[in-house]
């Protein structure tokens, strides 16, 4: 493939021909080549793009763009997550246009987590950029410009996303911040792991109703966890995710916690591929083991699955 032409996972946005299915790579402390090649051959089979987070949970972890590259150049499809939280405008720029030498061409912007929520509590924020701001400088740098109006040699060919949190108040506002993001120039939009069925229905209902959801492919996410404790821990946390209290005793009570966490997920993501304007979905895995491989089979859903839905079509 021309590293100018679009990548299977940005025609699939744009097309939409079956489900989209995205999963995040696990952070790296280190390790070689070959590390990150069983890590990814244990995704790639089940999945579109793989995400490649940038210090998740204020965490510092291995380089997202170095990581990047490696799963390019490995024969993988990473989307590259930038975060607002560590590097100014420059930084930030310097970083995509590098990574596109190297063929990456998908990026995920957020603003990030606060420092407060890591190890290093103490390291100095930047927040240069806000969300929908680094949304709008990528989608300028694909056309061959820095934000300063310089000319670049060669247009990086970029497909930009975001991501929203259809579950964080005020909620009324969030598709209208969702449209922000598209207006900025995103095409595909992760939304952050839900607990609340009737939240994410109305924040798809307000993106259907203002054009987003046939502008951008919007991926809600839903995360494969072992047992209460993590949904637990979630709750109390992680901001910006509400897990209702009857969810939590549900796995609690279970006979076998770690199958009824994953019927959980199950039940999540078949809701969320029936509601009107969802593209996909995004896979966040605490399991690690093959959970990511058995709810896209048992959804029918993922690359595996192409040929039947070019069938149904």
């Amino acid at each position: 493939m021309s590293p100018t032409s679009p990548n299977a996972f940005e025609v699939l946005c744009q097309t939409r021909t079956r489900p989209v299915v995205t999963a995040e790579f696990p952070s790296f402390d280190g390790g070689t080549l070959d590390d990150i090649r069983a890590a990814a051959e244990k995704l790639a089979p089940w999945v579109d793009a793989i995400n490649v987070t940038d210090n998740p949970a204020a965490h510092a972890h291995a380089s997202n763009t170095a990581m990047a590259i490696a799963l390019t150049q490995l024969g993988f499809n990473p989307i590259l997550q930038v975060v607002c939280r560590d590097k100014n405008r420059l930084a930030i720029q310097s970083d995509i246009v590098g990574v596109s030498m190297f063929g990456v061409q998908n990026i995920c912007a957020l603003t990030g987590d606060d420092v407060t929520a890591g190890d290093e509590p103490e390291a100095r924020r930047v927040y240069d950029l806000d969300g929908p701001q680094l949304v709008k400088v990528a989608t300028i740098m694909g056309t061959g410009m820095y934000l300063s109006g310089r000319k670049m040699k060669t247009a990086p060919h970029l497909f930009v996303g975001a991501v929203e949190n259809p579950t964080a108040p005020p909620l009324e506002y969030r598709a209208e911040r969702a449209l922000k993001k598209v207006d900025a120039g995103a095409r595909f939009l992760q939304l952050q792991i839900h607990y609340r069925p009737e939240q994410l229905e109305a924040f798809m209902a307000a993106c259907v109703a203002n054009g987003v959801a046939e502008r951008a492919a919007i991926l809600p996410t839903v995360c494969l966890t072992k047992a209460a404790r993590a949904l637990s821990f979630m709750n109390e946390s992680v901001p910006g995710i509400s897990v209702p209290a009857a969810t939590i005793d549900r796995v609690t009570t279970s006979e076998d916690p770690k199958e009824e966490s994953y019927q959980l997920v199950r039940e999540l993501a078949e809701h969320a591929l029936s509601i009107p304007g969802v593209a996909g979905l995004h896979i966040t895995d605490f399991r690690h083991d093959d959970s990511v491989r058995r709810l896209t089979e048992d959804l029918a859903i993922g690359p595996r699955f192409e040929e039947q839905h070019a069938h149904s079509a």
